[in-house]
């Protein structure tokens, strides 16, 4: 598979997936990045109290594990965010291992526009569920 798609070589329902741990040390970084430190995603003792009886990884980070997978597999290499939206499901924990699948809903030639389904499956359920837009790079002339 190539590292980027030209527009033209898009198509509709063209899929693709990358699978990702989300792991303490995954958990930890972005927290650090984002500098987002919620207890409930670093302090395991605060968020047995919660009512997700345990840590949580970041919302976030699975937007970030969608943007990966746009950027390195469909479109990939090239391709700019417009939009993003995510529905949360379920929590991700330490330990799951996500899977990232994106599907083309749509595609404007005129705009270089192009719509994916997202979603993150744990266990082969989907925990996150989204839309994003993104601009495909076009062939150059």
């Amino acid at each position: 598979m190539p590292s980027a798609y030209y527009l033209d070589e898009l198509s509709l329902e063209q899929t693709a997936s990358r699978t990702f741990m989300v792991d303490d040390a995954a958990i930890n970084a972005f927290a650090d990045v984002s500098t987002d430190h919620n207890p409930v995603h670093v302090d395991e003792d605060f968020a047995k109290a919660s009512p997700f009886k345990g840590r949580i990884a970041h919302g976030m980070l699975m937007g970030a594990y969608i943007s990966a997978t746009l950027a390195g597999e469909l479109p990939g290499q090239g391709a700019i965010y417009v939009s993003q939206t995510l529905n949360f499901k379920r929590a991700v924990r330490p330990g799951d291992e996500a899977t990232v699948i994106v599907t083309i809903t749509d595609i404007d030639p005129k705009s270089g526009h192009v719509t994916l389904s997202t979603k993150v499956l744990v266990r082969n359920k989907t925990f996150v569920d989204g839309t994003a837009v993104v601009i495909a790079p076009k062939r150059p002339v």
